[in-house]
């Protein structure tokens, strides 16, 4: 859930939160299976996405010694000064220190609610392509299940999405394209709905069948289950990367961080993601949303730092995970 859905009207995040919700959690939590343990030696690579170009200077996050980053970017960001400029400075920030990235396109920062035609997706994406001839790694549409919300943003039907891949594999033939990006939600059935639409819609438009696909299991880790994580890999099949996870410190009422509880709620969430990732053998790559936490007032916060990039308690879990040199540190409090 990327920084923007912080500025979404209350009436969203209301929605958003609902699903996540305490109670349901905690009634979820009584039957939970037990978190299953990461392998010593992991099967999948860890990384951070993230739109806040300064992480890359954090000697927090330098020693966690991570080889790949995700960013979020308006699919027509190639033709909007503002959102090409932050994405440049991002981009070129992530390859200084040797960043494999992942780009996932998104709606339009200006409008958000209009999707475009895919004539005008393929012609902006194309110029995105193009002036980042280092980036080989793309998603045609961030959580492209997520729905309407009027006001808010629009999201593509999954046959919309099916034509907006085969747009993004036809203008960066070289690349990574990975297929279908999907949110799993509390109730998986319309979200394996979608993925058995899109593939039907692949084979209509007789385009190549995605074998990489990506996948945000934000309410599956927060509630410690692992079962829609499970069912979601097995129907889209072929490899998984969990493209978006981790612990949520605080969203809205929901998700309160009083007194702390919310930081070490998300320590033990990030721990027990860990755990999921590495008993499911498709999973190949996971990347913790997001490392730029907010403040009180903020509604999604996940953020391994605080608003001021000191090291929460998730933080620590991460580091010891990644067997970095100083991970016995003062950790924020916010």
């Amino acid at each position: 859930m990327r920084n923007l859905r912080r500025l979404l009207p209350l009436v969203v995040l209301s929605l958003l939160s609902a699903a996540l919700a305490p109670s349901a959690i905690g009634q979820a939590q009584a039957g939970s299976r037990s978190p299953a343990r990461a392998h010593a030696a992991a099967s999948y690579q860890t990384g951070i996405g993230d739109e806040q170009a300064q992480m890359f200077n954090d000697a927090h996050w330098r020693q966690l010694h991570t080889r790949i980053a995700r960013y979020i970017a308006p699919y027509d960001a190639a033709v909007r000064p503002f959102s090409l400029d932050r994405a440049k400075v991002w981009i070129h920030a992530a390859e200084r220190q040797h960043q494999q990235v992942l780009v996932a396109f998104y709606h339009s920062e200006y409008t958000a609610t209009r999707l475009p035609s895919v004539a005008v997706y393929q012609r902006d994406v194309a110029k995105f392509v193009k002036l980042f001839p280092n980036v080989h790694q793309y998603q045609s549409w961030d959580e492209a299940n997520r729905g309407n919300v009027p006001g808010a943003f629009s999201s593509p039907s999954a046959t919309g999405a099916a034509q907006y891949y085969q747009a993004l594999i036809r203008v960066c033939k070289r690349c990574t394209v990975i297929g279908l990006d999907v949110l799993d939600q509390a109730n998986i059935g319309g979200t394996l709905g979608y993925i058995s639409e899109f593939k039907r819609a692949i084979g209509r438009l007789r385009t190549i069948m995605p074998s990489i696909w990506g996948l945000h299991d934000y309410s599956d880790v927060n509630r410690f289950e692992s079962w829609r994580t499970r069912e979601l890999a097995r129907a889209l099949g072929g490899q998984v990367w969990l493209t978006e996870t981790g612990g949520i410190v605080q969203f809205g009422g929901a998700f309160p961080n009083y007194h702390g509880s919310g930081l070490r709620r998300a320590a033990s969430v990030i721990k027990y993601m860990f755990g999921v990732a590495g008993s499911v053998s498709q999973v190949k790559r996971l990347y913790i949303y997001d490392w730029t936490g907010g403040v009180n007032s903020t509604r999604f916060d996940a953020g391994l730092t605080d608003a001021h990039h000191n090291p929460r308690p998730g933080y620590v879990v991460v580091c010891r995970q990644l067997h970095a040199a100083k991970c016995n540190i003062s950790v924020s409090s916010r």
